[in-house]
């Protein structure tokens, strides 16, 4: 599990966040059991954090103590994009945490080998666990993943100290069937119909 140290400074309630904007810092609030704490940060020092599909831990340094964090919610301004606040869960042993982990493919697909294409719908699945055992990603074995067929949030590795909080029919990935293909069983389909022949069985989804 990689983790960002975050050095943040602690930010007086009374000023405005606009003022702290312009000041080129970043408001925000670090929050989870008995911490409420209200902190400003810079865009360099969370960039790591945020502009990555990889899930990472923050170890935040605020100077008098330091606080094991996941990043929560991120607020951008709707013109420029720009980070406007962000919000940090402190997480601690034994107090279970609802996270996002990406997820990854093991094994290669039979239905790509035959020229289909792997469509990933689902990147990320919530799971629901004690941080002592957080993961940074999840995998799935596509190694018998045929053309037209679907891997699901059931068919995912997880141990039992994860509780998956995706319903487990939710497609994740699907290989489609490309229209070369598609043609090539129509006139298959279309021969066979004209010498009398049974049409071969399209290839059954997941």
């Amino acid at each position: 599990m990689e983790t960002i140290a975050l050095k943040v400074e602690p930010r007086d309630t009374k000023v405005k966040a606009a003022v702290i904007r312009k000041e080129g810092r970043i408001p925000c609030v670090i929050y989870g059991g008995d911490h409420l704490e209200h902190v400003s940060t810079h865009i360099n020092d969370v960039k790591h954090l945020i502009y990555t599909p990889a899930f990472k831990l923050a170890d935040v340094d605020m100077g008098t103590k330091n606080l094991k964090c996941i990043i929560k919610d991120v607020q951008y301004h709707p013109i420029t994009d720009n980070i406007v606040h962000i919000d940090f869960l402190a997480i601690e042993d034994g107090r279970k945490v609802k996270v996002e982990i990406p997820v990854k493919f093991r094994g290669v697909s039979p239905g790509v080998k035959a020229g289909g294409k792997l469509m990933q719908t689902l990147r990320k699945i919530k799971i629901k666990v004690d941080p002592v055992n957080i993961v940074d990603e999840l995998f799935i074995d596509i190694s018998e993943l045929q053309l037209g067929s679907a891997v699901r949030v059931k068919d995912i590795d997880a141990n039992e100290n994860l509780e998956i909080m995706v319903n487990e029919a939710t497609p994740v990935a699907t290989v489609e069937v490309p229209r070369a293909v598609k043609s090539a069983a129509a006139e298959e389909e279309k021969a066979a119909a004209a010498a009398g022949e049974p049409a071969a069985e399209p290839a059954a989804e997941a």
